[in-house]
């Protein structure tokens, strides 16, 4: 994995993780808007890491072909 893929990953968890704050924040709070927030970054963050695991599941099944 290189230095940039890692990189990608943490900002993408990041993303999830900082949806997830505001999501319940604004639960908590009653702000609608905050919440709605909060939920987008989630789901977005949450597809980013799915993308970056499939990515990875490639990465892997490519490098075992090559070993072949």
């Amino acid at each position: 994995m290189s230095k940039d893929d890692l990189k990608r990953e943490i900002k993408d968890k990041a993303e999830n993780i900082k949806g997830r704050v505001k999501e319940a924040f604004g639960a908590l709070s009653g702000n609608k808007r905050t919440e709605a927030e909060g939920a987008a970054e989630r789901v977005s963050g949450a597809a980013k890491e799915k993308a970056d695991d499939v990515r990875r599941a490639v990465e892997r099944d490519r490098e075992e072909t090559d070993d072949e």
